[in-house]
């Protein structure tokens, strides 16, 4: 009883700690969502020669005076370029078409001002699921290697079951109010952000495998909880029925004495 009751909290603390790692390595990464943004090419210069737009007349006058009409036999399509974007829950980074790496601004400012709120939501609702995951795991370690009796290690086993529900339902909800910023954000959003084509990344993938790990870790713990206590009940049965036959044996042991001495 004493090893399978240790294997299943180690399975459920194993599964927690995934829950932990998988959850803050989404909330402070940038690729919750991924894909392309459709911008005009820049005008073609001296650092740049590719990807941009090539206007006929003298490059050295066109820089000096801006007065001077532009001309580009490129149309349509031809007059656009995709850069790749990526977005978090606190930065959404995009390619700088004009040099290389990087520019990142704040997703927070991006989202419309009616989903500001539902955003703030979302982060909040992030930190306390991240907060009652390491309650949980810290109370399933307490049991792992702290408790010295039964009684102990199925309180422990109760309040961390209850922390990892909640915690994994908190997350849950974060990770859909932070799913319907996003795609209002992209209807409503800054024109120079919209994406063109996108889709979600492995960020978000990390953030429902967290869920999916902590969910697993609260039925592996109460499932624990429960066959420690069905079989806590049973050999609790099987000495009180050893202790009524062994007491009707002295018993009528007792009466057969009594009987012979009369």
């Amino acid at each position: 009883m004493k090893t399978n009751r240790r294997c299943r909290a180690l399975l459920a603390v194993s599964l927690n700690l995934m829950a932990l790692l998988f959850s803050t390595t989404a909330f402070i990464t940038t690729h919750w969502c991924e894909g392309t943004q459709r911008v005009p090419k820049p005008s073609c210069g001296k650092e740049k020669k590719t990807n941009c737009l090539n206007y006929s007349g003298n490059e050295t006058a066109n820089e000096t005076n801006q007065n001077v009409v532009h001309y580009s036999w490129e149309t349509g399509d031809d007059r656009f370029l995709f850069r790749y974007f990526h977005t978090g829950i606190w930065y959404s980074c995009e390619e700088n078409i004009n040099a290389s790496g990087e520019k990142c601004r704040s997703f927070i400012d991006l989202a419309p001002a009616s989903e500001k709120g539902v955003l703030w939501l979302s982060v909040v609702s992030e930190v306390l699921y991240i907060m009652l995951l390491i309650v949980g795991f810290s109370l399933m370690c307490l049991e792992l290697f702290h408790s010295s009796s039964v009684i102990d290690g199925l309180k422990l086993n109760a309040f961390a079951a209850v922390f990892t529900v909640l915690s994994g339902l908190l997350g849950m909800v974060a990770h859909m109010m932070y799913t319907q910023v996003f795609q209002v954000t992209v209807s409503l959003g800054p024109e120079d952000w919209r994406p063109h084509s996108w889709d979600y990344g492995w960020s978000f993938c990390l953030a429902w495998g967290s869920f999916t790990c902590c969910m697993a870790a609260s039925v592996t713990t109460l499932n624990s909880y429960t066959k420690t206590v069905i079989e806590f009940r049973h050999k609790r049965k099987i000495f009180e029925q050893g202790f009524r036959e062994e007491q009707n044996f002295l018993d009528q042991e007792a009466i057969k004495y009594f009987r012979e001495r009369s």
